[in-house]
């Protein structure tokens, strides 16, 4: 890496730290720090759910799998952009008016306590310990990526540049809580987008131009031209059902709990839904023209950056296909502007890792300390047991990504399919159906999580080849239907919903 490059990726570093710093002293209670005192307007609430959501999985974990089997991955993002607008549209104006009807709840499991008039404070408990348990393995992948980065980008060991990706995050999540961590995301997710538009077109020019890059694809491997070419309905199903995960992943909803006001959603659902489709497209176009781009390519431009590369059935290829964007930035770019391209990629990282950390955090401080030990704890001391929490989660996620072999798209799709399968029917019938019950959603919520750690973890192989996050939705969703039929909503459950679609029709 050139001192130019270096110096440009740390500046970039120093100003996410103080954004830390800056917000730190606008952070003064619980609210402020996993909230944000709802404050958000629509832009900075779309590209901070945008980049939260993405992750290195958009920069690394696509294009490596588009670069690697061809465009047949693009079902993914399909499935993704489909779920993601459903969200905005249907989710995000109803969870911000009735979580603040309901008592004003700032997290997913205060939402479900409050939503379900839960005095046992068991449904909050079994949610925060959800949270907790799939958010850990979610962070390690974010942290995978950061270590593959610095990796690549500055000749260390796997295990040093991971510890280096931590401590970076951690401070400024630990420092200014919710209000540094989407004024980070608004910044990042800006920088991802420009580059992968950037990154593409420049890769594709390269090559000749799209027609070039295409007929290149097509006489390494035809059917890395194909949509459906040796994929089959199984997974065509278990690709499409990523999108059935946005409707519950507690990091992305809980930017729609902190939009200032429910009339800001349209302007955030168009923004948010147009990053989307337009990074999407550049994560796929980036993987797509990388294949021709390294077949093409003396190996020793590559050894030169640090990666390395192997022949596979006569045509050279990256050793590890998620650092194809990695080197396209370094290779086809002046030294600067790759230390922006390279900064993009650690965006997308840290954008997911900062708001997995303030999510699960908040679970600690809030759902757990709070709830059952200390009940009358002050706001001072909730944020300094969440950050804390967010000091030790980070170490336990980054004991999991120690493996330098991790995949960050499984570690991701496990986590994805998690959150999905436990909590997304439930929010949906907590917002539309009156007659839902406390029993039926503590019955899906267990059911949702339990069968995705045992179909993800022990039934692998045929049918069981079909995403996990399929089952355990459906099973989820009719358990909750079956369970709470046998029972009945209490009175103010039913006054609260009817306040809700009041205000919603104001």
């Amino acid at each position: 890496m050139s001192t130019s490059t270096l110096i440009t990726f740390l500046i970039y570093l120093v100003g996410m730290l103080a954004i830390g710093i800056i917000m730190y002293r606008r952070t003064t209670d619980l609210s402020d720090f996993v909230l944000g005192g709802r404050s958000l307007g629509p832009a900075v609430a779309a590209l901070s759910a945008g980049a939260s959501d993405m992750s290195g999985w958009l920069l690394l974990g696509l294009p490596g799998a588009i670069y690697l089997t061809g465009i047949s991955e693009s079902w993914i993002a399909v499935g993704l952009a489909i779920g993601a607008y459903l969200n905005w549209q249907f989710i995000a104006k109803r969870l911000r008016v009735y979580t603040e009807v309901s008592n004003n709840a700032i997290t997913i499991p205060d939402f479900l306590e409050n939503r379900f008039k839960d005095t046992s404070r068991l449904l909050r408990l079994i949610s925060a310990i959800v949270i907790l348990l799939f958010f850990t393995f979610y962070t390690s992948s974010g942290m995978v990526a950061g270590a593959k980065l610095f990796e690549a980008s500055f000749g260390l060991s796997y295990q040093a540049a991971l510890w280096i990706g931590v401590i970076v995050v951690v401070s400024y999540t630990f420092l200014g809580g919710f209000l540094a961590v989407v004024w980070t995301d608004f910044i990042q997710g800006s920088l991802m987008l420009l580059a992968l538009i950037v990154v593409p077109i420049v890769a594709i020019s390269q090559i000749g131009g799209w027609n070039e890059a295409v007929q290149a694809v097509g006489s390494i491997n035809p059917s890395h031209l194909s949509m459906i070419k040796g994929v089959g309905v199984i997974a065509i199903i278990s690709s499409l059902a990523w999108g059935l995960g946005y409707f519950g992943q507690p990091h992305i909803i809980v930017r729609f709990m902190a939009l200032r006001s429910a009339k800001d959603v349209p302007t955030a659902r168009f923004i948010g839904t147009t990053w989307m489709i337009l990074g999407l497209y550049g994560a796929i176009f980036t993987g797509f023209a990388g294949l021709a781009f390294v077949a093409s390519q003396d190996a020793t431009i590559f050894s030169g950056i640090g990666i390395g590369v192997v022949n596979e059935g006569g045509v050279q290829m990256l050793d590890d296909p998620e650092k194809i964007f990695i080197a396209f930035s370094q290779i086809l770019f002046h030294p600067v502007v790759a230390g922006l391209l390279l900064a993009a990629i650690l965006s997308a990282i840290m954008s997911t890792i900062d708001s997995q950390l303030l999510v699960s955090s908040s679970a600690v401080a809030e759902d757990f300390y709070k709830a059952i030990f200390r009940k009358n704890a002050s706001d001072s001391e909730l944020v300094w047991v969440g950050r804390i929490a967010t000091v030790v989660i980070a170490l336990i996620a980054a004991i999991i990504a120690i493996n330098p072999e991790s995949s960050v798209l499984e570690l991701v799709s496990y986590a994805w399919a998690g959150f999905g399968a436990a909590f997304g029917p439930i929010i949906i019938l907590s917002l539309f159906w009156k007659k839902i019950t406390r029993n039926g959603a503590l019955a899906g919520i267990i059911v949702g999580a339990v069968t995705v750690i045992i179909w993800g973890d022990f039934l692998k192989g045929g049918i069981f080849d079909l995403y996990e996050i399929v089952p355990g939705f459906l099973l989820n969703l009719i358990v909750t239907i079956i369970v709470s039929l046998m029972g009945k909503p209490k009175p103010e459950m039913e006054q609260e919903f009817e306040e809700t679609l009041k205000r919603l029709n104001e």
